[in-house]
């Protein structure tokens, strides 16, 4: 296993220490503890874990779930395939935990189809658990507590990444998202509470859980609580995952990546925003620049509209097509790019594209469309001698 380096992550700790103090606790001072931390959800939408698991809890149902979210699709993001092969273990601790404090005797890993290679690692790890009496019945002799864990393949599509697409494929269904409410906690997978949590936050649960709250929230900023693994990429020495304290500056990650040079990093991949070089010492990641995980950085030999090109081709390619300000929006997106780079835009079509994106951002059904336009619109924002230079003097 590499020699990996962190605050919370990447600790070294003894194998189940957090299911061991979850289980000497009440189911609700567990979720007590989750919500003292102030843990939000590592996936992006950054909903707090503790209230989650609360209104899981508090839902009435002889069935409940705990789904987690492994379908990770967003471009620039690895660090769940990461944490999948060396810590798997940790992450079933983790399920184990919710498991426990919502009330729900099934968990399941809906895993990316592209993963498919790790499910024989994660099953294998799944078993020795299950013999270890870490799984089944009476789990770690805590009479009646009852958690199984398996695994269903993703379908490739990137929309699964939303919660309740995801719960729709589980169910066999197109993965389309839902309107809401009804929100998952009370009407989830096969109509029960389910709560569903990304790899990261389970396992930084069971963290918690094992070393307490004032631990977790001796990291962060203000009451943004704890550490944030990133997956870097693109123009830099060293890519690969990391674990940086919430409150770290764009500044500080490229320094120990080797991206000093860059022009400007993607924050968050494609639904993500550009963030140009002259704020990267100011900037702190995750609280002035929200990311799911996955910082790119872009070098100085890049076309910036290059970027916005790739990333909108994925969109066009990849929305579910049920709402239309995302289906269409997203193809007058690409569009002006593609007549910024051959010249053919005008000023007028390009502030008309402007204020479209803006309503894809207010008008989408879900955060595919809600995001995509990001990146385009701060690319516009922050490059401007590069975008209107592109455009035909009237």
């Amino acid at each position: 296993m590499p020699d990996r380096k962190g605050q919370i992550i990447f600790i070294e700790i003894k194998p189940n220490t957090g299911i061991k103090a979850a289980l000497a606790k009440a189911r609700a001072e567990v979720i007590a503890e989750i919500r003292n931390s102030d843990l939000r959800g590592r996936g992006g939408a950054g909903f707090p874990t503790g209230v989650k698991w609360n209104l899981a809890a508090a839902a009435s149902s002889e069935k409940k779930y705990v789904v987690c979210n492994a379908d990770e699709g967003e471009p620039g993001t690895f660090k769940d395939r990461v944490l999948l092969t060396e810590y798997a273990d940790d992450l079933l601790e983790g399920m184990t935990i919710a498991g426990y404090a919502v009330g729900a005797d099934t968990g399941i890993i809906y895993l990316r189809g592209e993963y498919e290679y790790l499910r024989k690692h994660i099953d294998e790890v799944i078993e020795k658990r299950r013999k270890d009496g870490w799984l089944g019945n009476n789990i770690g002799g805590k009479k009646g507590f009852t958690f199984n864990i398996e695994i269903r393949m993703g379908s490739g599509a990137y929309v699964c990444g939303e919660e309740t697409a995801l719960i729709e494929s589980l169910e066999g269904q197109r993965g389309e998202p839902r309107n809401r409410p009804p929100f998952p906690v009370d009407t989830g997978f096969m109509d029960c509470p389910t709560t569903v949590n990304n790899v990261e936050t389970l396992i930084t649960a069971s963290r918690i859980c094992a070393k307490g709250a004032e631990w977790f929230k001796k990291y962060g900023v203000g009451r943004t609580t704890g550490s944030k693994l990133y997956s870097v990429s693109g123009d830099c020495e060293r890519p690969g995952v990391y674990e940086f304290p919430i409150g770290a500056k764009i500044a500080e990650i490229l320094k120990e990546v080797g991206g000093m040079n860059a022009q400007a990093v993607i924050m968050g991949g494609a639904s993500g925003k550009a963030v140009p070089a002259k704020v990267f010492a100011d900037t702190v990641a995750v609280v002035d620049a929200p990311t799911g995980g996955s910082v790119i950085v872009i070098g100085p030999q890049r076309d910036m509209l290059d970027v916005a090109e790739n990333f909108l081709e994925f969109f066009v390619e990849e929305s579910c097509g049920q709402c239309t300000p995302c289906r269409e929006g997203n193809s007058l997106l690409l569009d002006v790019v593609h007549r910024l780079k051959n010249g053919t835009c005008s000023m007028e079509y390009l502030n008309e594209i402007e204020s479209l994106a803006e309503t894809m951002q207010l008008a989408s059904k879900c955060g595919l469309g809600q995001s995509s336009p990001n990146v385009l619109l701060s690319i516009i924002e922050h490059f401007q001698d590069e975008i209107f230079g592109r455009i035909p003097v009237a």
